[in-house]
């Protein structure tokens, strides 16, 4: 008798047990098209001036993430309207190839100084960030418009020659 209960339990158990594997299949199948919808929808393409230029509209209402150095004298800001303009120049994405050429601050100041290097003006709506200033590397977040201003809705700014020299040594004397 004992043994013909254990035979019931396990065919009673089977279909229970089907629903919960197929419940669990399923939440596991939504949350990786959660994870990787989100993950599409938040992606930003990360680009030099040269690629912008290059790939132009092909990015739709997607959102970019350009890099490039502050020509100083084209800033133009309009503290009414908080509307910020500028150009920025194309300088290189790659980290090898930024430390060959002497460093952030040394590519800054070449690429300013080069009068073929790709240039784009930038429009950014807020506050003027204290670090703008000439051979500052800003790197903006936003789109490209059919007037050829890329329209910013981040701005980020590093200034090199601010952190350049030694770094102060610490002592532990109080």
């Amino acid at each position: 008798m004992l043994s013909e209960y254990s035979v019931e339990d396990r065919k009673g158990s089977s279909p229970g047990r089907t629903k919960f594997m197929l419940g669990g299949l399923l939440i596991v199948l939504a949350v990786i098209y959660l994870i990787a919808s989100a993950t599409q929808a938040a992606a930003q393409y990360y680009l030099t001036i040269d690629e912008l230029i290059a790939k132009g509209d092909s990015f739709g209402d997607r959102d970019i993430k350009v890099s490039g150095a502050v020509d100083g004298e084209s800033i133009v800001y309009d503290a009414k309207s908080l509307t910020l303009r500028f150009t920025a120049v194309n300088v290189p994405a790659d980290l090898s190839e930024i430390e060959a050429a002497g460093g952030l601050a040394k590519v800054l100041y070449t690429a300013l100084r080069d009068p073929n290097a790709s240039r784009i003006e930038i429009e950014y709506i807020g506050p003027k960030p204290d670090l703008l200033r000439h051979e500052a590397q800003a790197i903006v977040t936003g789109r490209m418009g059919s007037d050829g201003v890329f329209h910013a809705d981040e701005l980020l700014l590093k200034c090199p020659t601010r952190y350049e020299g030694e770094i102060p040594i610490q002592s532990d004397e109080s």
